[in-house]
């Protein structure tokens, strides 16, 4: 036996629910902990900024899917399998049918989908939500360049950038800013 991460497919919305009712099953020895080890609802932090100011919530990055780590053994999984798919508003494991032994996913897609959720240490990425564009005026708000205003000349949306075309000693000068440090004007 060893323990590997299955995806769980629920419906959506109801991904909270199930994972307080796994964690719920679990201290009534209804699954035995030693097979169902932990369970996670993928979400990311997404920072949204509203008149200035920055608010942080948490958003699923994966609705309707859980992330569920089970040490399953090779004889008598199927106990464990269908008290979990017996669960209201679980549809099953992704990529098996009900009568087959669940397929984990790899190592590496584990990993990933657990840095990107924060939930293990490591390069934990922030989504800001905000839309800027090309010939925006902006202010930038924090860092060495705070206070001074420009155009925003290029957006790097994935490695959430701007280049900032700014006026320092009366020359325009470009500046690269993270999403975080500018507001539109």
């Amino acid at each position: 036996m060893a323990k590997s991460w299955y995806i769980l497919q629920t419906y959506n919305g109801y991904e909270g629910k199930i994972e307080r009712t796994v964690k719920a099953l679990l201290e009534k020895n209804e699954l035995d902990p030693a097979v169902v080890t932990d369970i996670k609802v993928p979400v990311e932090e997404v920072v949204e900024i509203k008149d200035g100011k920055k608010k942080s919530r948490h958003d699923k990055f994966l609705p309707g899917y859980i992330m569920i780590e089970l040490d399953l053994p090779e004889i008598g999984w199927k106990a464990t399998c269908s008290t979990i798919r017996r669960i209201q508003g679980v549809t099953g494991f992704v990529g098996t049918n009900p009568n087959e032994r669940p397929r984990p996913i790899s190592a590496d897609e584990a990993k990933n989908l657990l840095l990107k959720a924060g939930a293990i240490k490591g390069e934990k990425s922030v989504k800001v939500k905000q839309s800027f564009n090309v010939g925006d005026q902006v202010k930038i708000t924090d860092g060495p360049f705070a206070s001074f205003s420009g155009t925003i000349e290029d957006v790097s949306v994935e490695k959430d950038k701007l280049r900032v075309n700014v006026q320092i000693f009366g020359r325009a000068t470009p500046v690269e800013v993270s999403l975080l440090q500018v507001e539109k004007i």
